[in-house]
């Protein structure tokens, strides 16, 4: 069996990444940060299923001692998947430079040296890096400033690090449209739901499978680095 990391995996499209890698001949690493619950639940399950194939790892990835002790606890990795976010409304004027560090260090600092500090071990096995970006990445979502910096950001960190880890380690991203609906603060209304979905060419959300079907045919599809593909059931088309 391969072994997977998937970062911010005890929940939402994390878990359903998890899953849908497991009924692949994955184990997994499940990395968390608050939903340690969530996390050993969802390790339990995977275990039950398959023995020893699952363990959790928990780490704050807006603190630098935490990354690194999460990459000193990978002994063996086929496949880090990038997907912990931290996403809520922000204008420019309510900004400031705590709200500034915390996205760009979850979003795009853990990202980056998750993949250098793990690049060794991918390396020997031929491993590949997959980010969850997001489709604002290229075009902007209002008042989320500095998380379509982030996502841009990451955007371009997949780029670089395809070119830059090649021809060991293969890096592509998957850049999800309207999948669900934003929780914790980021929640938004009714209308604008009916609005977000009249944009879409598909006239409906997409789900977490569909976000984990795309990272396991880049997994599994060894002559593809430095693409991003973008889920999002033809929402680019109108934008």
């Amino acid at each position: 069996m391969k072994t997977a990391l998937i970062t911010g995996g005890a929940a939402r499209i994390g878990a359903q990444i998890a899953k849908t890698l497991h009924k692949n001949n994955f184990k997994i690493i499940i990395h968390c940060n608050q939903s340690k619950d969530k996390a050993q639940l969802l390790c339990d399950e995977l275990n039950l299923s398959k023995a020893d194939s699952a363990k959790v790892v928990v780490g704050d990835l807006n603190n630098i001692d935490s990354i690194n002790s999460i990459i000193d606890s990978v002994s063996l990795i086929d496949l880090l998947v990038n997907n912990a976010s931290v996403f809520y409304p922000l204008s420019v004027d309510e900004s400031n430079s705590e709200n500034w560090n915390n996205i760009l260090n979850i979003n795009l600092k853990a990202p980056f040296f998750l993949a250098k500090g793990l690049s060794h071990k991918l390396t020997s096995n031929k491993g590949s890096i997959i980010n969850i970006i997001d489709i604002h990445a290229d075009r902007p979502l209002k008042n989320h400033s500095i998380y379509n910096i982030s996502k841009a950001g990451l955007k371009m960190l997949t780029l670089t690090l395809a070119k830059e880890l090649a021809p060991s380690i293969r890096v592509n991203g998957v850049s999800p449209g309207s999948i669900l609906w934003p929780q914790e603060g980021a929640e938004i209304s009714e209308d604008q739901k009916i609005l977000m979905l009249e944009r879409i060419a598909l006239k409906r959300q997409g789900s977490p499978q569909d976000i984990a079907d795309t990272v396991l045919f880049l997994a599994n599809s060894n002559y593809l680095t430095g693409q991003i593909i973008n889920v999002d059931g033809g929402r680019t088309l109108n934008q």
